[in-house]
């Protein structure tokens, strides 16, 4: 019998390297081809390594816990199909098959060869059982986030490997018998920007520990300086929201309270403070919610600010976005104006750690001096991750925005 190197296989998407979690074998034991033989965590996904073919396990080469590298080797085996094996490592073809979490049987299920049935007393007619399904990480994290048990899902890749269409085919027939509407509903893939969306709104969601502060800002005054700025704001060819007034009181009160303007970098796990001032602006687009970024917002004049965000909104509705509009941001400030609502909890721009919700301003009584007067209201929201920010830095954060903007006249003047 012949000595085989078994190196840890590259997975695909990208992944380098892999948290041994689980042997299923040691020194000494046999194991037959495509049997598990340890599972391996990745920041992708968690995989069960099978045997590439009948061999004894001669040495394993790394505890459980620790982190072995693609390439790297993870046990030597002595078989006679060795030198096979080798050739197959040094081809393109991947060493090992990644099989998922498995059980040779379920409760009514009847096993024939490789293969597993169901009988048809269990669900009414034979339907198709594979214990170790062969797919990519790729595919099993779709499996997992459609709820389509893999084991039942009849492959049609490459050498009995599952692929994503057919998981989605299975999806299908799943919907065709137990939604009688399946045929009226149409189905569209989730690509491009609204992936991208999708998987950033979730892992910041996964990610971050997010609480949310409201206060209400009595907007009165600042609707009054921003009717006196505009006419000098047309004059000049700017087109002047209460946009560029809430990013001004964003900049002057993050110097204060500089764990807000910090990232967290889980690489290192580090928190990173930033000593530049690069606010996000939520955009909404027909492709999605994008976030180009005002560089530098604190430097910029109330006019020039007006203008970099009215450029900047016109280039995401166009598409035209350059690369370093979507870079860099270190505070994000989200708005819908006129539809803006009540209230909303706004989900962290990942990896920074705040988030501004700027809701609609609304008439309704406020008490001025001890009286009741009719005033103009604005709800603030800040989504804050409470891994980093406490509660009352928040709330000090908040009000400190508030004070800005309920006394604009001494704040903005300068910034013309």
């Amino acid at each position: 019998m012949a000595r085989l190197d078994f190196k840890l296989p590259d997975i695909g998407e990208g992944v380098t390297e892999g948290e041994i979690v689980e042997w299923f074998v040691g020194a000494g034991d046999t194991v037959g081809e495509d049997d598990p033989m340890v599972e391996v965590m990745t920041d992708k996904a968690t995989v069960t390594i099978g045997a590439p073919c009948d061999a004894r396990v001669e040495k394993v080469c790394f505890e459980v816990g620790a982190v072995a590298r693609v390439g790297e080797v993870i046990l030597t085996l002595e078989s006679h199909a060795a030198s096979n094996v080798e050739a197959a490592q040094r081809s393109s073809r991947p060493p090992a098959t990644a099989v998922g979490e498995i059980r040779d049987r379920l409760p009514g299920a009847e096993l024939f060869g490789g293969e597993v049935r169901t009988s048809a007393s269990a669900v009414g007619e034979i339907a198709y059982f594979q214990a170790k399904p062969l797919a990519t990480p790729a595919t099993r994290r779709l499996a997992k986030d459609l709820g389509v048990d893999l084991r039942r899902v009849q492959p049609s890749g490459d050498g009995g490997r599952v692929t994503r269409d057919d998981v989605r085919g299975a999806l299908r027939g799943e919907m065709a018998e137990d939604r009688p509407h399946a045929a009226l509903e149409e189905r569209v893939p989730i690509v491009g920007m609204r992936r991208k969306i999708a998987e950033r709104m979730h892992h910041a969601k996964v990610t971050a520990a997010h609480f949310t502060f409201v206060e209400e800002c009595d907007a009165s005054r600042l609707v009054d300086l921003r009717q006196q700025m505009l006419p000098e704001a047309e004059r000049q060819g700017v087109r002047l929201t209460f946009l560029p007034f809430i990013i001004k009181a964003v900049t002057d009160a993050l110097p204060k309270h500089p764990v807000l303007n910090s990232a967290v970098d889980e690489r290192t796990n580090e928190l990173v403070y930033k000593k530049y001032y690069n606010i996000g602006v939520a955009t909404a687009t027909e492709a999605g919610l994008m976030v180009p970024v005002v560089q530098n917002a604190d430097r910029l004049r109330l006019f020039e600010l007006a203008e970099r965000i009215e450029r900047l909104s016109r280039s995401a509705q166009d598409g035209t976005l350059a690369p370093e509009d979507l870079r860099n941001s270190t505070f994000t400030v989200t708005s819908l104006g006129k539809q803006g609502g009540l209230l909303a909890t706004p989900i962290l721009n990942h990896p920074e750690v705040g988030i501004l919700g700027v809701h609609r301003i609304k008439e309704k009584p406020v008490v001025h001096d001890g009286n009741v007067v009719v005033g103009k209201v604005m709800l603030l929201s800040l989504s804050l991750d409470h891994r980093i920010v406490d509660g009352h830095v928040g709330a000090a954060f908040a009000y400190d925005i508030i004070e800005t903007l309920e006394n604009p006249e001494r704040s903005f003047y300068e910034y013309l």
